[in-house]
């Protein structure tokens, strides 16, 4: 039997989709929620500097007090949320981590919007080897928003988005 399901549906095309309408963005959350995923929500509206990225993610993610802060250290932690060590629960279907206003971001910091997706997304790939899914869906209000391929795939929108 071939796997299936709204999780599976978001992972088949890359662990990053992008969302335009906030109501497809909540619906495919409550579906997740609905499927046991511990959800992360973090506005990227309010970063407006690489520091304002790192203050949000560390306090969602409960980062340890040894968090540099660059996104050399979001990659260690990242991975370290891939193996469960914090910000993650094992008893949950895996980890979503939703992200609102990415355009707003992605205007200020066009470089450091790409390389956090790439982050998550090489993270994610090293989550599975933990057998833990993690999935991240992003939200822009600008339709027209498009990011290089993060971990060798293309970033995608959501179906109905």
């Amino acid at each position: 039997m071939a796997p299936s399901g709204a999780d599976f549906d978001l992972l088949k095309n890359g662990p990053v989709t992008l969302y335009h309408r906030q109501e497809v963005l909540d619906e495919a959350v409550t579906t997740l929620v609905g499927l046991g995923y511990l959800v992360h929500r973090l506005d990227a509206r309010a970063w407006a500097t690489r520091a304002d990225f790192a203050a949000a993610v560390r306090e969602e993610l409960d980062f340890p007090d040894h968090f540099g802060g660059n996104l050399d250290a979001f990659n260690d932690c990242m991975r370290d949320v891939a193996a469960f060590s914090y910000g993650a629960d094992r008893e949950s279907a895996g980890t979503v981590l939703v992200l609102t206003g990415y355009d707003t971001f992605a205007a200020r910091d066009r470089r450091a919007a790409q390389i956090i997706l790439d982050i998550v997304a090489d993270n994610a790939r090293v989550g599975l080897l933990h057998g833990h899914r993690m999935v991240c869906l992003v939200q822009s209000d600008d339709r027209d928003i498009r990011f290089e391929p993060v971990g060798a795939t293309p970033v995608g929108w959501a179906d109905r988005s």
